[in-house]
């Protein structure tokens, strides 16, 4: 009966190995959720980035889009092994910006906080700042 049992058992985690690889890869081709903010002055974009560092993160701004890759690595844990690995080591996500914005997408900046939330801040681009007007002798001069 012994042989039928290990049999059963590898069976059992071939069965376990195929279903988390499946749900890694599913888990892969799914965008990762995000929310666009918008204040006066820039586009707040809030990833959710579960299980990364920073060194894991890679984000880019391409036309109007900003564009993320997370490459996670799995920790190991001694006295454990592998036996559902159903998380995707690999995601991928994009957010696309309004039409209008006009950004200065070269000042942006992310941070990931420690809970795994990536938040991508774009600048909008300074568009009608009042210019004060001086007089000859550098007065201002006083409008209304």
């Amino acid at each position: 009966m012994t042989g039928f049992r290990e049999f059963g058992e590898s069976v059992a985690d071939a069965v376990l190995e195929r279903v988390g690889r499946g749900v890694g890869k599913v888990q892969e081709r799914k965008p990762l959720p995000y929310d666009v903010l918008e204040a006066d002055d820039a586009y707040l974009v809030v990833f959710d980035a579960p299980g990364v560092t920073r060194s894991d993160v890679q984000v880019r701004y391409v036309e109007g889009e900003v564009q993320v890759r997370l490459d996670r690595f799995r920790d190991f844990h001694e006295g454990f092994e592998m036996r559902f690995p159903g998380r995707g080591l690999s995601l991928d996500g994009q957010a696309r910006l309004p039409p209008d914005a006009d950004v200065a997408a070269g000042e942006a900046s992310a941070t990931l906080s420690d809970n795994g939330t990536l938040r991508v801040r774009v600048p909008k681009r300074s568009i009608g700042t009042d210019v004060t007007v001086h007089d000859e002798n550098g007065n201002e001069n006083e409008s209304g």
